[in-house]
């Protein structure tokens, strides 16, 4: 299993950004190896090392396996989202792990 997570920076708009994105999930969970595939936006907890921004969306991802996750990153869906948000998105950070 390989975990994905996407930490999207936005210039703003974050309730656009996530329509448009939450439009997408439905497509991206159909997709043969995933095994799970949501958006999530920081809450205040009181943590002490707890960093808020609310001009990041991050995306929480698994996936069977690399191929899945090369195969997602294709799909022709996800390449139509990238064109409908490249406007709305400052920087994009991906961390792409296994289980140790």
């Amino acid at each position: 299993m390989v975990t994905v997570i996407a930490s999207i920076r936005l210039k703003g708009e974050r309730e656009l950004f996530l329509d448009m994105l939450n439009a997408n999930v439905p497509a991206v969970r159909k997709e043969q190896g995933c095994l799970e595939y949501f958006a999530a936006v920081d809450i205040e907890t009181g943590l002490s090392s707890q960093i808020l921004d609310e001009n990041t969306v991050t995306i929480i991802e698994k996936w069977q396996d690399l191929a899945a996750l090369a195969a997602h990153l294709a799909a022709p869906h996800m390449l139509e989202y990238r064109e409908k948000v490249k406007n709305l998105v400052e920087d994009v950070s991906l961390k792409v792990l296994q289980q140790a």
